[in-house]
């Protein structure tokens, strides 16, 4: 049973960091997925894929998966890309280079 700790990133459809500051670990496959004959569904045996813990720093879950435990592995942190120049500041007065078509 291996666990692997990250922190999301943020959601790229909203401009917020909703959800993107708390660290979550969850489970790895342990038993293939299957898909059932008659309707299709994807199912699987193992309850641990189901388990979704947040922790508000990355030593709290490693603590937690010590204590339990767990093996796990963590992956850094997603860095925030810069954000960008707004539209309206291409058309600025005191832009830095002038804005000619």
């Amino acid at each position: 049973m291996t666990a692997r700790i990250y922190r999301p990133a943020r959601n790229a459809m909203q401009s917020g960091r909703g959800k993107s500051k708390q660290w979550v670990l969850v489970h790895e496959l342990a038993v293939p997925r299957t898909i059932d004959p008659l309707m299709g569904y994807t199912s699987s045996s193992d309850m641990e894929q189901q388990v979704r813990l947040s922790f508000d720093t990355l030593e709290l879950a490693e603590a937690y998966a010590q204590r339990n435990g767990i093996a796990y592995t963590v992956q850094p942190a997603h860095e925030p890309t810069p954000k960008r120049v707004s539209y309206p500041d291409n058309f600025r007065s005191d832009r830095k280079t002038p804005w000619t078509h």
